[in-house]
């Protein structure tokens, strides 16, 4: 736990930095905002999926029981009749955006945690500043975009929105990187 002793700082300055780019992304900037589009119909949509029953969860659409199943002819004339796709139900009411923030917030504090035990076993104090930077920031990189590939790869996602999520963790990764290196234990000032 010593890496949490010299480098509880940036940590939690890393956190509050993402946290800040990120509300400039979603509340400034907004190239998000086209991401998701809204179902044709909605309300009836919407109405159909409560007279159904549909409770919060994930689903997959249509949904095979097996891998046979997947090659079955009622199942490839499902899939080539449409739609298919992957739904997220929440729950009823509005959306906990302050819940979803403090996860949000919490998880960056993670990640930060992560790069600073990382870091500490590979970059020795004193280092100089790009080579804190060029580990940290790739650290974060991986931890905040490299998994968002595979949401167009596997649930078709467009490949346009995963490049903004990509570019979204290019910033939130050089923010940590620069945080870190900064504040590297033993660092001389930039």
């Amino acid at each position: 736990m010593e890496f949490l002793t010299a480098l509880w700082l940036p940590i939690l300055l890393s956190a509050v930095a993402i946290f800040v780019i990120s509300s400039l992304i979603h509340m400034v900037f907004g190239y998000h905002a086209g991401d998701y589009a809204k179902l044709p119909n909605e309300d009836e949509v919407l109405g159909a999926m409560r007279d159904k029953g549909v409770a919060p969860g994930e689903y997959v659409f249509p949904r095979c029981e097996s891998m046979k199943d997947m090659g079955s002819e009622e199942m490839i004339a499902k899939m080539n009749l449409g739609p298919n796709g992957w739904l997220t139900v929440m729950p009823p009411g509005p959306w906990a955006v302050g819940k979803s923030l403090g996860q949000w917030f919490i998880y960056c504090v993670i990640i930060g945690a992560l790069v600073a035990y990382l870091m500490h076993f590979m970059i020795p104090a004193g280092a100089d500043f790009q080579t804190v930077m060029r580990g940290t920031s790739t650290a974060a990189f991986l931890a905040y975009a490299g998994a968002t590939p595979s949401d167009s790869i596997w649930k078709a996602q467009g490949w346009s929105t995963t490049l903004k999520f990509l570019f979204d963790g290019l910033l939130y990764s050089l923010a940590t990187g620069a945080i870190f290196a900064a504040m590297w234990p033993g660092a001389s000032p930039v």
